[in-house]
């Protein structure tokens, strides 16, 4: 309750209380002693003797209140409010120290506190200032390239109202009153290939786009688009928005399916003739002259339509979710096999199969799937009761699929994905819809998704005189060896790797690491320090090659390594082989621990770590890449710690290192 009060109030309160307590034992005190003395004609002299001490103590007390209350209890508010003044309003003037001169450093240490406030603050300031402008010229920046990427860019929520979209896309959609901020893509484009792909990609959790075939709501002209999902950090949805990426495809459909129509209505028009002609040369040339055409035609015919990849369990879940909608079931045996299709168009094709065969008496529906072995496999839409006729499947394939594609129809979907579809036995009673699909080609892995830039780049001007350029300012390539022993005139490099350094920091994803083949045998004790085998370089590039490889990866930047001298002489010993020579500056992070921390200290590259907090994985260590990103990050630290020790450009810490370089020497 006490902690209510002001702290006047309780400092008053607390030499109020000391005058009662004073007076109170200074009476009972008195009364002890006259008791004791047990003369009642002294009683008097002990009253008079009480009141004086009680208002004597009074009258000190109050004394000694005032002068603490206007010395202590007033500056201490003062400043109190003086630094809640700096803290909470735009004051920026000095505290006056007189107004609490009997409080010592008090004073001076609140006017130094509130300084510093107001210099944080206004560097604070200044630095949100900067990254403001910074922002704001990025963003003008990445405005002017997506102006500038020829297909048309959208990026939509999770709720497929558009969020972004660039010139192109107008261009491509045309001037549709559909279009604008906060707008559903479903005004603009049929949403059934792009809700089918989402749903597909957001189950999966997958960071890899998907190609589909989308059409405009108005003139259903074809597009093809990329769809990827944006799962950022620190995103408020619990969705994921997606890019949504279009081209206009619809005449180069047009023509290619033309071609492909006519290529393949000649082929079997000459098949069918074929064994109507007379043997001879000419038959055997024109029969020679077809199978060649069909081979090599079979090789392209899924080349020109846009597909993507998914597996045949996704396929299977897409063709159950359409036709539990219809109140139609179907089982699926499907497996995690990738194929390479179309899936929304394979997908309404066999929708559209299901239906027109239940309507003519199936039952009992089943998709199943084989894998041929080797680059396709057999889905297969299997049901109880009659076969469909001939005429009847043409009629289904004739169909169209979609009232956006009135001439996109089943037969379409059958001609580019370059199959057939075929009517087969599936045991009593059943029988089966079977068409073959490719497989889905082995993908790369790696980090598809990284767009590396640094738009400072932009504004760094590098002076023809490299020694005069500031250090912070040069592109650096952080590298180190690995070899199969330490003598440069018989050893040799097996694994080589480097990392960027650009504006003071490291580019992610921009790494050269490569197990190089010494053409000799690697040593055990060597082995036993980097853990290479003869195993693992038996098929690696030969140095020379890796060499060259890494000239080309460095070309343009300084060289750092710690002990430079000794992973350069592996390096020039061979630059007569490869044609090359590394001439570029060279910069060594044991002489620049040396410049900071003197020459009596530690220098290796674990000391170098500790001292500046830099952990190398322990499985990393003395591996190329390990050392080079650990030397990488001690660098990147001693930069700004160059530049203080006044040494702001190439050609000073250069100078530098003649003053240390007997330490190498020591080293080598």
């Amino acid at each position: 309750m006490l902690t209510r009060l002001s702290l006047r109030l309780r400092i008053f309160l607390f030499f109020a209380l000391i005058a009662l307590g004073g007076s109170a034992l200074v009476i009972a005190g008195l009364i002890v002693g006259y008791i004791r003395l047990g003369e009642a004609h002294a009683l008097s002299a002990f009253v008079i003797a009480g009141v004086v001490a009680v208002f004597a103590i009074a009258g000190l007390t109050t004394w000694i209140w005032v002068l603490f209350d206007e010395h202590v209890a007033r500056p201490v508010e003062r400043l109190a409010a003086d630094l809640r003044a700096r803290a909470h309003s735009d004051v920026d003037q000095g505290i006056d120290p007189a107004v609490a001169r009997y409080l010592g450093d008090l004073a001076p240490a609140a006017d130094a506190v509130a300084a510093n406030l107001t210099e944080t603050r206004n560097a604070m300031a200044l630095a949100v200032g900067r990254e403001t402008a910074r922002l704001a010229t990025e963003r003008t920046r990445l405005e002017t390239l997506l102006a500038e990427v020829p297909d048309g860019v959208m990026f939509c929520t999770p709720h497929h109202t558009i969020a972004l979209y660039n010139g192109h896309t107008r261009d491509i959609l045309g001037e549709s009153d559909a279009l604008g901020l906060g707008r559903p893509v479903a005004g603009l484009l049929r949403m059934g290939p792009i809700t089918q792909a989402y749903d597909r990609l957001a189950a999966n959790g997958s960071d890899e786009g998907t190609d589909i075939l989308v059409t405009t709501r108005a003139g259903a002209r074809l597009l093809e688009a990329r769809l990827r999902l944006l799962r950022l950090e620190g995103q408020e949805t619990e969705g994921a928005g997606y890019v949504l990426t279009l081209r206009d495809v619809t005449a180069d459909l047009k023509v290619q399916a033309e071609r492909a129509y006519l290529l393949n209505h000649l082929l079997e028009r000459v098949q069918a003739s074929l064994p109507a002609l007379p043997e001879g040369e000419a038959k055997a040339a024109l029969e020679g002259l077809a199978e060649e055409t069909a081979a090599r035609k079979a090789a392209t015919d899924t080349k020109w339509w846009p597909m993507e990849d998914l597996t045949a369990k996704d396929l299977g879940a897409g063709l159950t979710a359409r036709l539990a909608r219809k109140g139609v079931g179907i089982t699926c045996d499907l497996g995690p096999t990738r194929l390479r299709c179309d899936g929304f168009a394979i997908t309404r094709m066999l929708e559209r199969l299901a239906l027109d065969w239940i309507g003519a008496g199936a039952g009992g529906l089943v998709l199943t799937f084989a894998s041929e072995g080797g680059e396709s496999a057999v889905l297969s839409l299997e049901a109880e009761g009659d076969a469909p006729t001939g005429p009847q499947l043409d009629g289904w394939l004739a169909t169209p699929l979609s009232p956006g594609l009135s001439g996109f129809a089943g037969a379409d979907v059958l001609l580019s994905h370059g199959t057939r579809l075929g009517v087969e036995p599936a045991g009593p009673g059943r029988h089966a819809l079977r068409l073959t699909l490719p497989l889905a080609e082995a993908r790369m892995t790696g980090p598809t998704r990284v767009v590396m830039y640094d738009f400072d780049l932009l504004n760094a001007e590098i002076p023809d005189d490299l020694a005069a350029a500031a250090l912070k300012s040069l592109s650096f390539v952080i590298f180190d060896t690995e070899t199969t022993g330490l003598n440069p005139q018989v050893d040799e490099v097996c694994q080589i790797a480097a990392v960027r350094v650009v504006n003071g920091r490291i580019v992610e994803g921009e790494e050269f690491d490569m197990l190089v083949n010494p053409g000799r045998r690697i040593p055990a004790a060597s082995t036993a320090v980097h853990h290479i085998t003869n195993e693992m370089v038996k098929g690696a590039p030969p140095v020379t090659e890796a060499l060259r490889r890494f000239h080309a990866f460095a070309e343009g930047s300084v060289l750092v390594a710690h002990n430079a001298p000794f992973d350069m002489s592996f390096l020039r010993r061979r630059e007569a082989e490869i044609g090359k020579r590394f001439d570029q500056p060279i910069l060594d992070t044991v002489l620049c621990s040396a410049i900071l921390y003197g020459q009596s200290a530690e220098h290796t590259l674990d000391a170098l770590c500790d001292r500046l907090h830099i952990r190398i994985p322990e499985a990393a260590r003395h591996t190329a890449i390990g050392d080079a990103i650990g030397t990488a990050e001690a660098f990147r630290k001693m930069i700004p710690m160059l530049e203080a020790a006044e040494l702001p450009n190439l050609g000073a810490l250069i100078k530098a290192f003649d003053r240390h370089s007997r330490l190498i020497e020591h080293l080598n």
